[in-house]
């Protein structure tokens, strides 16, 4: 089953002709543990370089967010890795 067209509320186009299509969005998905929100970073031990990569931990979509959470369960050997729905709330500015 394909998936809907999504909303798109701004579109730009490059020189290169490259557009960039800023699309509605009901809610974000975050993968948390313990009921917190998480960020998970993989290093490699042996080298320094390139350095700490951080992996995505919240989505637009329901899927792969569901899907990360299931990894790290399996990884950890647990199931305290469950997907928390953000909608609009508070606003901050730095």
């Amino acid at each position: 089953m394909a998936r809907p067209n999504p909303n798109i509320l701004l579109q730009d186009v490059d020189a290169d002709e490259l557009a960039y299509e800023v699309c509605e969005a009901d809610c974000i998905y975050a993968v948390c543990y313990q009921g917190q929100p998480i960020q998970v970073r993989k290093r490699n031990l042996q080298f320094s370089y390139p350095g700490k990569k951080y992996i995505k931990t919240t989505f637009p979509n329901p899927g792969h967010a569901f899907n990360l959470a299931e990894r790290l369960n399996l990884r950890f050997a647990t199931d305290l890795f469950t997907v928390a729905i953000m909608s609009i709330g508070r606003f901050i500015e730095e």
